[in-house]
């Protein structure tokens, strides 16, 4: 056996750029910045998460099953957003700035490895729905009292949210749908259809 064929072998080289290219792919890294403003608002939601898990434990004795009900539901709407941003950080950085390299990490996220701008506007979108849903489902139970002074909303109000919360269900299967009928495209251009 020669010498030749038990060297490595080298990693091709990057092609090299261009000035134009270099500072048009060098420009993503301007989003940094935006992806730290959410960690910040991240860092704040887990503020707000705190209050109102303190609240709820000192008022636990004198609230009624309804309003421990409603500040639990304010809960899992705080960690849905949260959810949220950490797709948005994750997956954003990931598939628009840089690379993690994060194979391997025991923490990695499952989802993280077949990321793409796609798959992101999909889990988003359906992120939304779940954020959406837990809001109107406060909405229903407080419900009960609209049309007296302890209401929240108006019946014109919760009428709106769910037509809102409908055109995000909407919004979403048209989003899968569109991806859905790029990918299947996709496939036949590449002749795996």
């Amino acid at each position: 056996m020669s010498s030749e064929s038990k060297a490595p072998l080298a990693a091709a080289a990057p092609p090299r750029l261009g000035l134009f290219a270099q500072l048009i792919f060098g420009s993503r890294w301007l989003q940094v910045p935006l992806y730290v403003g959410l960690i910040v608002a991240q860092a704040v939601y887990v503020l707000l998460f705190l209050k109102e898990l303190w609240h709820l434990v000192a008022h636990s004795f004198d609230a009624s099953e309804q309003q421990i009900m409603l500040v639990v539901l304010g809960l899992i709407d705080v960690v849905m957003i949260s959810n949220l941003l950490i797709m948005v950080i994750v997956g954003g950085y990931e598939t628009f700035v840089s690379r993690l390299n994060l194979t391997g990490h025991p923490d990695e996220p499952e989802w993280l490895s077949h990321v793409n701008a796609s798959v992101l506007k999909i889990k988003l979108a359906m992120a939304i729905i779940g954020i959406s849903s837990i809001s109107l489902l406060r909405t229903f139970i407080e419900a009960g009292n609209l049309g007296t002074t302890r209401s929240n909303f108006t019946e014109t109000g919760v009428m709106w949210q769910g037509l809102i919360h409908m055109t995000f269900i909407i919004s979403a299967i048209g989003i899968a749908w569109v991806d859905r009928l790029s990918d299947n495209g996709h496939r036949k251009e590449s002749g795996h259809g």
